[in-house]
């Protein structure tokens, strides 16, 4: 599933390209996404200019004059540019062709995603609205995430996970932030130290910053908007290594399930 690097090397890919850019005509092949795609909105996006290109979260934004197109990946789900003339293949569900020549494709083998259109202010959206602040933004801090997590008993790995604490940190980064701040992703977030929740803070900003400069991670499906896949995966610490002798003390490293997803940790690093 592509988590927040994969959706902000897409948009870093993307936003040169599109930004500026005239809507000449929207193919929809198949509305039948996570959320219909709206009848009529072929219509609606025709001759608007593509003023910015944002994300919210794991939502690309596509702001334009009368509103903004939000854009999900899903499970599976890739942008890309290709040209005009390029033929659609099996999971190629919509097609933006921009005055440049170019267009942008929405792929989705699993049709899990989403093309949504909003007008007004797209922060008050039902899907951003109760969104946690963005990680890597200075909201996100170990002052902030000590004081949310007083007198929760849930799993730290799973309070660092749920978007309306922070958005973003997904099973593969929620794992890898967590050993490299050495904290048991078991541990109860409620008994998780200050110090400690200001170290993971740190830890979560850098793990994320350093997969966006390596372009995300590449498991199964996610190409980025410009084709080529991220390559973070060659420098996973603990994700996927279960059973493998950890990088700092070479104790087998151990795999848990929490919260129905796979959780691999040190017994030795992690406390």
């Amino acid at each position: 599933m592509p988590e927040l690097p994969e959706v902000e090397t897409t948009r870093r890919g993307i936003a040169p390209y599109i930004e500026g850019a005239q809507v000449v005509s929207m193919v929809v092949r198949h509305r039948g996404l996570r959320w219909p795609i709206a009848p009529g909105l072929e219509e609606v996006l025709v001759g608007q200019s593509v003023l910015a290109v944002d994300r919210r979260a794991k939502y690309l934004l596509l702001r334009m004059g009368r509103g903004t197109l939000l854009i999900h990946l899903g499970m599976s789900g890739n942008l890309r540019l290709v040209t005009s003339d390029a033929a659609p293949g099996k999971h190629d569900h919509v097609d933006l062709l921009l005055n440049s020549g170019q267009m942008l494709r929405f792929n989705d083998p699993r049709r899990f995603g989403a093309v949504l259109w909003a007008e007004g202010d797209v922060v008050e959206h039902s899907l951003l609205a109760s969104l946690g602040p963005e990680p890597l933004s200075e909201l996100l801090s170990g002052d902030y995430l000590f004081a949310r997590s007083r007198g929760r008993r849930q799993a730290v790995k799973l309070f660092m996970m749920d978007n309306r604490i922070v958005v973003g940190v997904g099973n593969i980064y929620a794992n890898e932030a967590l050993f490299s701040a050495g904290v048991d992703p078991r541990r109860a977030a409620g008994r998780v130290s200050l110090d400690r929740y200001r170290r993971l803070a740190d830890c979560v900003k850098a793990v994320l910053s350093r997969a966006i400069e390596q372009g995300g991670t590449t498991l199964r499906d996610f190409v980025g908007g410009d084709g080529k896949p991220g390559y973070f995966q060659q420098q996973l610490q603990v994700y996927g290594r279960d059973g493998l002798p950890c990088v700092n003390c070479s104790a087998p490293l151990k795999r848990i399930v929490l919260g129905q997803r796979a959780s691999v940790y040190c017994p030795v690093c992690q406390r």
